[in-house]
């Protein structure tokens, strides 16, 4: 089975410049999920929930750890994933494009 968030918005602090520093910032959150569904289903809100909380709490430095911090966190949370494909998106850091980071993790 495979799950898909896609365009998961919400705030938090994230980046290395001051201004980043003192004020939450719109992110987008895509990703994808597969997993084997034999012991029973993963619950997307739950999923939703998971990185929307991990995010606002942990104010990260760079879109990277936020990356490898949410893989291991869900990987931790859900043994049933056999792979996770992350992007996270900041669609206001810079006045004529969005930027993102992604990332394919495999268990």
């Amino acid at each position: 089975m495979i799950i898909h968030v896609e365009d998961l918005k919400f705030q938090c602090i994230i980046g290395i410049l001051d201004f980043e520093r003192i004020k939450s910032q719109d992110i987008i959150v895509n990703l994808t999920i597969d997993y084997n569904n034999e012991n029973g289903f993963i619950n997307y809100a739950d999923i939703v929930q998971i990185v929307k909380e991990n995010m606002v709490k942990s104010e990260f430095l760079l879109i990277e750890d936020a990356l490898d911090s949410l893989n291991l966190k869900l990987v931790k949370e859900f043994s049933s994933i056999k792979s996770l494909d992350l992007k996270i998106t900041k669609p206001s850091i810079l006045p004529d494009c969005k930027v993102s980071v992604s990332n394919c993790y495999k268990s």
